[in-house]
């Protein structure tokens, strides 16, 4: 069976009223899926990351400005969420939530995390609601397994994962794929491996016949030991900036391509 992680934590952050980030979600997909009949066996809880273990991929400064609360405004409005330690200790689940899921899968097959993909944070400086990159992270944790050297990682988020291409461009062990809006937020894109920019209105068949190629080219020129997939929502046409429309059917289908 598969492992699902989760942590109640990830829905709990007292945001400004109006604030645009839907921070109930993760609670609802936990929810959901309990009242279509996942046992509570199949969730995982994961613990919060250390210090050690971020400094182990991101800078000394950025760390700790940014878990003492000592980071400045500007950087912190970059990111789009008020300071707390509240804040920090959710990243620090969330984050921890992506690791757990890459030693997990390496155990059973497969693994999901009900949250992550905080892939618009840099080394230096987080962005776009992403404070720690759990996507490089869970890569590297990955390749601490004897078995694991190439490590693709599949971005089908709206928008590019700019920080992930960033952390790993002179990483030639990860190859970062990355299916997006090309007219979007960030708008100064950085160079993933494999980078497809979408025009606004794309639907089913051409994403799906585009990610068709895109795997095959990746899988094909890399030939990864595992593979990590942010599955972003946001490329649904019921998506509040209604950047590509995928219905229901395409985004099953992308998401069934990946796990088959």
């Amino acid at each position: 069976m598969t492992p699902l992680v989760f942590h109640p934590i990830y829905s709990q952050l007292d945001l400004p009223e109006r604030h645009r980030f839907p921070i109930e979600k993760y609670v609802g997909i936990r929810d959901e899926l309990v009242k279509r009949g996942i046992e509570s066996s199949r969730f995982v809880a994961p613990t919060p990351i250390d210090n050690e273990t971020l400094l182990t991929y991101f800078s000394e400064h950025y760390v700790r400005t940014l878990t003492t609360g000592e980071l400045d405004k500007q950087a912190m409005r970059r990111i789009g969420f008020p300071w707390s330690e509240q804040l920090i200790e959710r990243t620090r689940t969330a984050v921890a939530g992506t690791r757990l899921t890459a030693q997990l899968a390496l155990e059973t097959g497969k693994a999901l995390n009900l949250t992550g993909g905080y892939h618009h944070a840099f080394s230096d400086f987080g962005s776009g609601f992403c404070l720690f990159n759990d996507l490089y992270i869970a890569a590297k944790t990955m390749q601490q397994s004897p078995e694991i050297e190439n490590v693709l990682i599949v971005d089908l988020d709206v928008h590019q994962g700019d920080g992930t291409a960033k952390l790993a461009e002179n990483d030639p062990d990860i190859f970062t794929l990355s299916i997006h809006g090309e007219k979007n937020f960030p708008y100064r894109k950085q160079q993933s491996d494999l980078d497809i920019g979408l025009a606004k209105g794309t639907g089913d068949d051409e994403y799906l016949s585009t990610l068709e190629e895109a795997l095959t080219l990746a899988l094909r020129q890399f030939q990864p030991d595992a593979i990590i997939y942010d599955a972003g929502v946001d490329v649904h046409i019921n998506d509040d900036l209604v950047i590509l429309i995928l219905r229901r059917r395409g985004f099953i289908s992308a998401i069934s391509k990946y796990l088959n």
